[in-house]
């Protein structure tokens, strides 16, 4: 049989006082209520001895709120990688002393709207709809009715919902930089995308379309054209290695700028297919910092995904949400860009004579 909770009248029986004495001490209100120093230690010294909670229910019926957030993503809870945006939504929300609701839709759109309604029923202060990789989509009508904010997406369609992304077209001009600070001026091939901003595959991810803005803008400040552009069906290792050994039948470029770690994966295997070392003579920068990056030899200089970071800036905005004057949401939601910072390792070189 389970111990019976400790009550707000256990406390105020043990101090001596009445429960609204109890209460009001309890709230942070003895002092601003003229209560005797007295009086307030005995309480604060009955409910440590206790061990006593309040009740949460009963907090939220009162102050109208629940000091808990839901958390929908589609597959964010189950894949490694982006695990890390929980972690940081949990610690953000933990050290504003609210606890995280987390369902996951495995992209079904009626367990979508089921998760909204749950969360409704349960009075979360607020709603984070994650995706595992950054896309536009179509916000459900299940978040109109609660603060909320859009992690790792953005909407299709104009909505007041303010979005955290990681900032792709910065990362891209990171990813040039890193190859134009080695020397690199001619022979750089793009593999994944490119080298035009269409160039990109089928679906037009916002990862592919703005880290490519972002490559193109600071080569062609530097005056630099990208040699060729290689668009991948998918972002595995089997494309970057295919597109990797097509090019070299070719031609042997000087660097590559893979579109993420699994890409450049197949693109290591094809160089090594055709003698060829990195960064000796070919160098490499990729996107994601994905394990396999310091897995590989040598270890890949990558941009990373900021995951960890992501998911306390959305706690962050959402509480910016619950707090502001929801009357007008006529205009558009803000953007905001977490920085992806860059992981030098051992592939970028200066260019071999």
């Amino acid at each position: 049989m389970s111990p019976r909770r400790v009550t707000l009248a256990d406390v105020a029986k043990i101090a001596g006082v009445s429960p609204t004495t109890a209460s009001l001490v309890l709230s942070g209100r003895g002092r601003e209520l003229r209560i005797s120093q007295d009086v307030e230690q005995r309480v604060l010294k009955a409910a440590a001895e206790l061990q006593y909670r309040p009740n949460i229910v009963s907090v939220g019926l009162r102050t109208g709120t629940t000091r808990t957030i839901g958390f929908i993503s589609d597959t964010v809870a189950t894949t490694r990688l982006a695990g890390d945006m929980i972690k940081g939504a949990l610690e953000a929300a933990r050290e504003r002393g609210f606890m995280l609701f987390i369902g996951e839709t495995e992209g079904d759109a009626e367990l979508e709207r089921l998760l909204l309604q749950a969360m409704h029923d349960r009075q979360v202060d607020g709603i984070i709809l994650a995706s595992m990789y950054t896309r536009t989509i179509k916000v459900p009508k299940g978040m109109a009715t609660a603060p909320a904010v859009l992690l790792n997406a953005l909407p299709k369609q104009p909505s007041p919902l303010p979005s955290v992304i990681p900032d792709e077209i910065e990362a891209g001009r990171v990813a040039a930089r890193a190859l134009l600070d080695a020397g690199h001026r001619e022979g750089i091939h793009l593999i994944g995308a490119g080298p035009g901003r269409r160039n990109v595959p089928a679906g037009g991810s916002v990862a592919a379309v703005e880290r490519l803005i972002g490559i193109r803008e600071v080569l062609a400040e530097a005056g630099v054209k990208p040699a060729g552009g290689h668009v991948c069906p998918d972002w595995q290792p089997e494309y970057g290695l295919a597109v990797t050994r097509e090019l070299l039948k070719k031609e042997r470029p000087k660097a590559l700028i893979c579109f993420n770690d699994r890409v450049a994966l197949g693109a290591y295997q094809a160089l090594d297919d055709f003698g060829l070392e990195v960064p000796a003579d070919v160098s490499v920068v990729s996107f994601d910092d994905h394990p396999i990056a310091s897995w590989m030899r040598p270890q890949l200089t990558t941009v990373a995904l900021p995951h960890y970071e992501l998911g306390r800036k959305a706690v962050d905005v959402l509480f910016t949400e619950i707090g502001r004057d929801r009357e007008d949401d006529g205009g558009e939601g803000e953007v905001h860009r977490v920085p992806m910072p860059i992981r030098p390792r051992e592939s970028v070189a200066s260019p071999a004579a």
